[in-house]
């Protein structure tokens, strides 16, 4: 996905991007660190990091989250990375949450088309 490297973000292998719906998947947990970032009902965008992505996306639903995914309860999840050791998931999170949101928008936009491929 060149267009991580554009935003200042590194490509890591494995590197997956992966849409997930509010809907048991039956996705065994991970412990691998995943970086999320979710769409939210002001239309803002929320990155965070989890080991168990689809569990913390549950919890943000479930209005069991972040402050701000009480007051704008997310619409869609999708990650960004997986497979990531808890710091560098950190590192990554920090980067993409200093990113404009004019970026976060557009590597949400480019993740729906890599997820589309």
């Amino acid at each position: 996905m060149k267009h991580l490297t554009e935003l200042g973000l590194p490509l890591i292998e494995p590197h997956v991007a992966q849409h997930i719906e509010p809907s048991n998947t039956g996705l065994a947990p991970t412990k691998p660190w995943s970086v999320y970032l979710l769409h939210c009902s002001n239309q803002a965008f929320y990155c965070g990091i989890s080991n168990q992505p689809e569990e913390r996306f549950k919890a943000h639903l479930a209005g069991k989250g972040a402050k701000f995914t009480r007051m704008y309860p997310p619409l869609e999840m999708r990650l960004v990375y997986q497979a990531l050791s808890r710091a560098e998931a950190s590192r990554l999170e920090a980067k993409i949450k200093g990113l404009t949101a004019a970026q976060k928008r557009s590597l949400w936009c480019h993740l729906a088309e890599y997820l589309s491929c």
